[in-house]
């Protein structure tokens, strides 16, 4: 059985404007973001589907909310479908990374969650979405990092940025996660 899991990011807000790192920070969505989810339910008008799925972070939420009220269907929010834990860059710029913390320019991280970290749980929350729905059709509205975590899990070609309501279709199947578009 083959669950079919329409990946989405989340809508604008204030801090992706700022460039800042959101991470666990709990932003919202600002108006270009709560229109990016509207024209996100119009292009999933005529696809069906069984479920929404979200992040507990109030910017992939409230997209997800949008969507769901169009498509008559509640949203569950999942904490494990949440974005990177950047910890105490979390509000900063890159500019503002670099100059508080030097290491970085060598492609350390801070002392947030570990890039695998972040796969594993996503990852998780993923295959017991797809349990929960055999050979359904579900939307999961997440963030750029776990989209990205998945794109490499699943061995696609991943793009490094992800735009705002952009959506990427896999397919999970005993197990394995691919991309299918």
């Amino acid at each position: 059985m083959t669950t079919t899991i329409l990946l989405a990011r989340h809508g604008e807000t204030d801090w992706n404007l700022e460039r800042r790192v959101q991470g666990h920070s709990d932003r919202p969505l600002n108006q270009t973001g709560r229109a990016q989810a509207r024209a996100l339910a119009d292009q999933l008008d005529g696809e069906q589907l069984d479920a929404v799925y979200s992040s507990d972070l109030s910017r992939a939420r409230e997209t997800a909310l949008i969507v769901g009220e169009r498509k008559r269907l509640p949203v569950t929010a999942l904490p494990g479908l949440r974005e990177k834990n950047f910890g105490s860059w979390e509000g900063s710029t890159d500019e503002e990374i670099l100059l508080r913390f030097p290491h970085a320019r060598r492609g350390e991280w801070g002392d947030g969650e570990t890039s695998e970290e972040l796969a594993r749980r996503v990852v998780e929350a993923l295959a017991l979405i797809a349990a929960a729905h055999p050979d359904g059709r579900v939307l999961v509205v997440s963030h750029g990092g776990p989209l990205r975590a998945v794109l490499r899990h699943s061995a696609s070609d991943h793009a490094v940025s992800i735009g705002n309501c952009h959506i990427i279709r896999i397919a999970v199947e005993n197990g394995s996660m691919r991309q299918v578009d």
